[in-house]
């Protein structure tokens, strides 16, 4: 006869604590970084958006049923090992293709300057590769001697109205709020006067409106007329008036600087512009998009079954030995893993040169260092507890952790906030990082206030049972809303990089405490046995649909006002939201439910058996609080 199985708890509690530590140490190398390095690609704030977006919407998707489908075919160990090799090589997808700017890489190192003024104006003319000197871009002047009279640009440039000359005209171009070309010529030289005005970070396209009325008149001296030959071939017109001139001849007739007399003046004409979508899609940006939504769309599936999977193997090893009280304190071991990667990466980083290796970029090493601690999570992954259940498992209680959704008003209402919640939060986690730029920030500041906050959460975890005694469910909910919302409010006035980390501070109530409080409600209104199921979906409401539909919107109000303005407007929703909450929860009836594997595991000494002490016993108490109606 065999000997039985040994299980041996704290060896296993010890191997998933380490998986978890050295997997969450690569996950914050890259996954806090990715919005630098999509802003450092040249994308916008709505393309960023909906990258992030993708990709906690693939995960909300994606994870549960695959975790699913591995639990039904005893396949989890496979998945988790395939899951790592293949997440690891997914992630130097981006480090080969799209290419980074090398403009920008150059103007990011240089730290002395806010992030604003190192960029080129969104939209802005490249002639011919060549760079001014001058980083605030405020004045550019291009001069060519008058011995070479013809400058070869290449221009793509936003006409509602194309203009054909093939002879000398007198020409005055003007330019709406981002660019005004102005034509002048020197005695000595011929220049060409680019005056650009740098609008923040916001992204708008570069438009020309060529007036039909009469061409003025290009003065230099008393009598002298400038005159410029433009010979403009456009080779492709795209959408809403884009149109890609690859090759622009200015030639200059230097003997018409000395001409009194008048040039001819020819009348603009109207060109229709063909619609060319393909052109327009694999072009510049959107290319770049295109791509960067390819491989996060490919990382993503291979990653995101990793975390579910991991965990619901985890529980279901210690809820075989009845240990699952033990599964709650794991978290600790991920949040120093992530205090951890987020300190060292940044800290490397930021003492290396723009390009550590011959060309390639040092934010490179956050995809590096990613792949180099997923691999050695590989080799913890042989050794992770995993149970395989014989017995048939109740399939539906996902079912009727949604069906308490529905039904029940405290469980919308607690649906609703952790939703909102993770919207709303989501706008930091994405954004926070490019308004630290925008102040001057460097990439170990960032690092620092990930760290400070994590830590926070660790500490204040010690005194996590002393404060859910002291406040109530209400108004520790409103405690956690509210530093939330100084926090996102504070971030739209920081002026430079260290006033970020004091604010970091609170996320140990905005974050921290109102999770404690959310799932020590679950236990109150879920059914028996639907507990984990219920936290489950609440999970997903934060991190799948409410950060999805947060980064999506977050973009876009950025593009269309400004990022200090949408922290401001969270943070506002949110102070709304509390109101809302402290009017309609004191409404709904609570009935508390009494959770009785938690009341068997209780210590025998604390039971009476005596005859006159039996109204104390703990049955008789469970079943009188069962009917009991209390103020929730």
């Amino acid at each position: 006869m065999s000997s039985p199985k040994q299980w041996d708890i704290s060896r296993a509690l010890a191997t998933a604590g380490f998986f978890h530590f050295f997997h969450n140490i690569g996950n914050f190398c890259v996954m806090p970084f990715l919005t630098i390095f999509f802003r450092q690609l040249g994308l916008s704030a709505p393309l960023v958006g909906i990258l992030i977006g993708m990709k906690h919407l693939v995960y909300v998707l994606w994870a549960p049923l695959s975790s699913y489908l591995a639990k039904t075919n005893s396949k989890r160990r496979i998945l988790i090992m395939m899951s790592l090799i293949l997440s690891a090589g997914a992630g130097l997808i981006l480090t080969f293709y799209p290419p980074l700017d090398k403009d920008i890489i150059s103007r990011h190192c240089n730290g002395s300057n806010p992030w604003k003024d190192q960029l080129i104006t969104p939209g802005a003319v490249n002639l011919g590769g060549l760079q001014p000197q001058n980083s605030s871009f405020s004045h550019i002047v291009l001069e060519s001697p008058i011995t070479t009279p013809i400058v070869s640009t290449s221009i793509t440039v936003t006409v509602k109205e194309v203009f054909n000359t093939s002879s000398r005209v007198e020409m005055s171009s003007s330019v709406n709020s981002t660019m005004d070309l102005e034509p002048t010529v020197h005695h000595s030289s011929p220049s060409i006067n680019l005056k650009t005005s740098t609008p923040g970070l916001s992204d708008q396209s570069l438009s020309s409106h060529v007036p039909e009325e009469k061409l003025k008149k290009a003065n230099y001296g008393n009598s002298s007329l400038t005159t410029i030959q433009q010979n403009t071939s456009a080779t492709e017109v795209v959408h809403d008036g884009r149109i890609d001139i690859p090759k622009v001849e200015n030639q200059v007739n230097s003997s018409s600087h000395r001409s009194d007399k008048p040039t001819s003046k020819k009348k603009v004409r109207d060109v229709n512009l063909e619609l060319s979508y393909p052109s327009y899609f694999f072009n510049g940006e959107h290319k770049n998009f295109l791509i960067s939504l390819g491989a996060i769309i490919i990382w993503e599936l291979m990653a995101s079954p990793l975390e579910w999977t991991v965990d619901d193997s985890l529980y279901e090893y210690l809820d075989f030995v009845d240990a699952t009280d033990r599964h709650g304190k794991l978290w600790i071991f991920s949040y120093l893993g992530a205090c951890l990667g987020s300190s060292l990466i940044t800290l490397l980083v930021d003492n290396l040169d723009c390009y550590f290796i011959a060309s390639i970029p040092r934010v490179y090493l956050h995809f590096y260092g990613y792949s180099v601690f997923i691999i050695l999570t590989l080799m913890l992954s042989p050794l992770f507890p995993i149970h395989v259940s014989k017995k048939s498992e109740h399939a539906n209680k996902t079912l009727k952790a949604l069906g308490l959704i529905g039904n029940d008003g405290r469980v919308i209402l607690l649906s609703v906030t952790v939703f909102l919640t993770g919207a709303l939060a989501s706008t930091a986690q994405n954004f926070l990082f490019w308004r630290m730029q925008d102040v001057g920030s460097t990439e170990l500041y960032m690092g620092l206030s990930i760290t400070i906050a994590l830590l926070s959460e660790i500490l204040l975890y010690i005194f996590r049972t002393k404060l859910m005694k002291a406040i109530s469910f209400k108004w520790m909910v409103v405690l956690g809303l509210g530093c939330l919302a100084m926090q996102l409010l504070a971030y739209s006035f920081i002026w430079t990089s260290w006033a970020v980390l004091p604010i970091q501070v609170l996320s140990a109530f905005s974050n921290g405490a109102l999770w404690w409080t959310v799932l020590s409600q679950v236990d109150d209104v879920a059914t028996p046995g639907t507990e984990r199921s219920l936290q489950l979906v609440l999970h997903c409401l934060f991190h799948g649909c409410g950060a999805s539909v947060g980064s999506f919107a977050s973009g876009f109000i950025i593009s269309s006002f400004s990022l200090p303005i949408l922290f401001q407007a969270c943070a506002v929703t949110l102070v709304l939201w509390i109101m809302l909450f402290l009017l309609v929860q004191p409404k709904l009836p609570h009935v508390k439910k009494i959770n009785y594997s938690r009341l068997l595991a209780a210590d025998q000494s604390d039971m009476s058996d005596s005859e006159e002490d039996h109204d104390r016993d703990w049955l008789v108490e469970a079943m009188k609080e069962e009917t009991k109606i209390t103020k929730w």
